[in-house]
């Protein structure tokens, strides 16, 4: 690399690649806000795909395949807000702390990601610079507008129906950090249902050394909040997509009232 180059080093994303975040539904005026940290798996082009065949990025360890479609079908039914990733993963991830191993993981799942062994500091705060703080700070702004306005808090994921080999039994789960009443009130409206089983902070609770969303943003500004997990075997379709948002949407729809009421210090 010459000195020029290293001056004017190649910009992480080219002026016609897509911003670092998605806005949808962003005029809406419910008292719920949804976020979709792991809604894409894009890689930016001079990156070329961090190494990775158009399988892996496919696969899990590069997003949450279905979440951005529920998450857009959620919004529309509750007229809410949406802010969405629209990186991968693997690039950096938006819900990890920039301190923690996995927020630009060398491995993943077993798989080796060449494209993020030995980053320099530069090459990770091209990154941070770049996706990480532009999705944080689009929801920052999104909840200094809603200042006065009473709201809600939920970040959408998808989650593999195996892991290491073993199935998991949830088809839905709710997860809480800290305060677990939001989503206790989720979980028990979702648990009506006999023909589905929900996961009470399972498949993975919310912890401060892991995540990074809704401590950062729901807890810090005392917002209930809660963490949606959908089994990626059963959002594949676009109707099982519609179905669940539809589930979702009634689910909320039952316990705002009482939500609303709840009051963090």
């Amino acid at each position: 690399m010459t000195t020029a180059d290293t001056a004017n080093p190649e910009p992480l994303l080219a002026a016609d690649e897509p911003a670092a975040f998605e806005l949808f539904n962003v005029q809406a005026r419910g008292n719920v806000v949804l976020v979709c940290d792991h809604a894409a798996n894009r890689v930016p082009q001079h990156l070329h795909k961090l190494g990775l065949d158009d399988v892996r990025l496919a696969d899990h360890i590069a997003w949450d395949p279905g979440a951005a479609a529920v998450a857009r079908q959620l919004a529309a039914r509750l007229d809410a807000p949406l802010v969405l990733s629209a990186y991968s993963r693997l690039l950096i991830d938006c819900n990890r702390p920039l301190h923690s191993p996995q927020s630009i993981a060398q491995r993943s799942a077993g798989v080796t990601v060449p494209g993020n062994l030995g980053l320099s500091q530069h090459d990770r705060q091209a990154r941070i610079d770049a996706v990480f703080r532009p999705y944080h700070d689009a929801i920052e702004r999104l909840l200094d507008h809603r200042d006065r306005q009473p709201t809600l808090f939920i970040s959408v994921h998808s989650f593999t129906h195996v892991l290491d080999g073993k199935p998991r039994p949830w088809h839905v789960g709710v997860s809480w950090y800290r305060d677990a009443r939001f989503a206790r009130l989720l979980f028990d409206a979702l648990a009506r249902s006999d023909d589905i089983l929900v996961g009470d902070n399972q498949p993975y609770p919310i912890e401060e050394a892991f995540d990074y969303t809704i401590p950062q943003h729901a807890a810090r500004r005392g917002l209930p909040s809660a963490m949606i997990e959908i089994r990626q075997d059963g959002i594949r379709t676009e109707a099982s997509v519609q179905a669940w948002a539809a589930r979702l949407a009634s689910a909320y729809q039952r316990i705002e009232a009482a939500a609303l009421a709840i009051r963090l210090v």
